[in-house]
Order: C-alpha cells, then structure tokens, then sequence
C-alpha cells in the first residue's frame, strides 16, 4: 500500500503528517510546560518576589490530558475531515483551553489567598475570614465565565440563556429566600466584620466563640463545650455583644457593712477600697461610694476596670480585693452584713383591776 493510498478521505501520507504533528504538538507542549515549571521553580527559590512562586504553581497546574486536545485540533488542520468531525474536534480543543484557563485561575486565586492566610494569621483574623470568601466567590466567578464560553462555544444561545435563569433565579429566589437571606448575611459578616473567629459573642441567650463562618450558618464554641450552630440572618438581626473586642473590662462591687459600724470606719471605707484595688497588676480605680442604706446593711459601691479583657485575669484580681477587703474590716473590726431581722416587742401593760 504506498503512500497515496486513500484512507477515509485522506491519504495515508497526509495521516502519517498528521500524526507527526500530534505527537510533536503535544511533546512540545510538554517539555515546554516541564522545563517552564523546573525554570520558574529554581528562579522563585532565588528570589524574594511572589511572581515567579505564582507562575511556578500555575504552570504546576497544567493537565497533559488537555495539551493532547490541542494536538489533536493541530493534527486535525492538516486533514481533510468530515465538516462535523472537524467541528467537534475545533469545539473539544476550545473547551480544553477554557477549562485549563479555569484551572490555572483557580490556582493562582489559591496562591495569593495561602499567601494571606499564612502571613496574617493569628494577627488578622477579619481579613482572614474575608479573604476566604472573595476566595470563593473569586472561584464561583472564574468558573462561572468558563461554563458560559464552553455553553457559547457548544452553540448555546448564552444571551437567551442569562434571560431564561433570569426568570427561573426570581422562583427559586422565591422558594429559598431563608438560604438567601442567609448568604447575604453572611456577606454582610464579611464585609462589615461585626465579628471573627476568635471573638466570644453573646447573641440572645447563646454565648460562646466564633470557630466557623460559613456561607449559611455561625458556629460557636459554648463554655459548656457544646457547638451551637445559628443561621447567618438570626446573627445580624439580633443584638451581638461582642466580648472579644473588649478593649478592658469593667468590674462591679457592692460591698455591705453592718449598722453599728461607727461612722468614722464608714468615711474610711472607700480609701481602703481605692488603696486595695490600686495595689493590683492591671487594673485601674475608678470610684467606690456610699450608695445607700438597704434594709440590713450599709451599702458601698465600687467601680474598678481592668486593663486586660481576659476574664480569667479579671476574676483573678476581683478575688484579690475581696479577700484583702476582707482582711482589712477583720483588722480593724468591721462586720460585713448580711440578712437579719429584729424583733422589738413592748411589754403589755398591766391589766386593770
């Protein structure tokens, strides 16, 4: 059989043609993309910039298995082929490019937003948890033009398409509007920051740390240990206490005497409530007055702040000043009151005879 010989519309030179191109296409494609990756990798190890670290890891994504689509659409130019065949050849190639181009976007959005995240956790935990959705919606996005120019490419009306979701996205929009209002709470979150992971928040009767923010729910980490999971919207519509952004914390003392405690002890009080707190890390005095005469005791208000938010330490130094308090009344013979009553009772007077 020589050379002219037809096969299929073609003859047998013009496939052994077409066969050398797909194997030299689809090698050079290779090597190409091998010693590109082995070049930007030996560069990005010399280098302090971020550029040639992020071609490394995009090339490092290239599939062999779509470069043997664009071979065959090469091979395929030098061919005599059926206008159908031609066609899906042309349109397979097309939709490899696409999707290769999807995967290397992606890589490059994962790149930068490791990138971030290894630079700024534990320092920026906001733009962290932000970072991660544009992330995602970087993604949705990227894959989304890549489905709309494989769909035109198949011979899709796209514009007709958009128009048609457009109708049915108002129905389903209808029909899950609780997911919906749930989404866009959580942009919301990310985008107004009114917490992060790590901050402990009080919302409603539930309390307890951030560790998830997802596109639905919040998940908390209660003190009892349990994992409390509340949807986005029930979060941003209810008031948020936020504990974790608590630049220092405020304590309370209400401080109760006895009745008989002499009145010059009772102009001292506040001096040695000042002085106590005072002598404590951390902590600032704010004012300690007689607020009042209650129905067994009389009664002193303390204000005091610390200059750290963690409540261990705050609670820490509260029992520092009670028992130093309590130290200073038993030194000096204050009784501190509690509930007690007293019964007078008046002698009858004498019957009448």
């Amino acid at each position: 059989m020589g050379l002219d010989q037809t096969i299929y519309g073609n003859t047998l030179s013009a496939w052994l043609i077409a066969a050398g191109i797909y194997a030299v296409t689809t090698l050079a494609l290779w090597l190409l993309e091998r010693y590109a990756l082995r070049a930007f990798a030996r560069f990005a190890s010399q280098t302090r910039t971020s550029l040639d670290d992020l071609v490394a890891d995009v090339l490092g994504e290239t599939k062999f298995g779509l470069i043997l689509f664009v071979g065959l659409f090469a091979a395929s130019l030098v061919l005599e082929l059926d206008p159908v065949v031609a066609l899906v050849i042309r349109r397979a190639a097309v939709i490899a490019v696409v999707v290769q181009g999807g995967i290397w976007a992606n890589a490059a959005i994962a790149f930068w937003v490791r990138r971030f995240v290894d630079a700024t956790a534990g320092e920026d935990a906001e733009a962290v948890t932000m970072v991660g959705a544009l992330s995602f919606v970087g993604r949705l996005a990227v894959w989304s033009v890549a489905l709309l120019l494989i769909l035109d490419n198949l011979g899709v009306e796209v514009a007709a398409l958009l128009a048609g979701l457009g109708i049915g996205g108002i129905a389903v929009a209808l029909a899950a509007q609780n997911v919906l209002g749930d989404l866009l709470a959580s942009l919301s979150i990310i985008l107004d920051k009114p917490f992060v992971i790590g901050d402990f928040l009080v919302i409603g009767d539930f309390q307890g740390s951030v560790e998830h923010i997802g596109l639905k729910t919040t998940r908390l980490r209660s003190l009892g240990g349990e994992q409390l999971i509340l949807g986005n919207s029930d979060v941003i519509n209810t008031r948020i206490r936020n504990l974790g952004r608590m630049a220092d914390r405020r304590g309370a003392l209400k401080i109760g005497v006895t009745y008989d405690t002499p009145r010059e002890l009772l102009t001292q009080i506040p001096g040695w409530i000042e002085e106590i707190v005072e002598a404590q890390e951390e902590t600032r005095f704010d004012r300690c007055h007689l607020s009042g005469f209650a129905d067994s005791a009389i009664e002193f208000d303390t204000i005091f702040y610390m200059t750290v938010p963690e409540y261990d330490r705050f609670m820490d130094a509260k029992q520092a000043v009670l028992l130093a308090l309590h130290e200073r009344f038993d030194r000096h013979g204050v009784e501190i009151a509690y509930p007690t009553q007293v019964v007078y009772t008046i002698p009858a007077a004498p019957a009448a005879r």
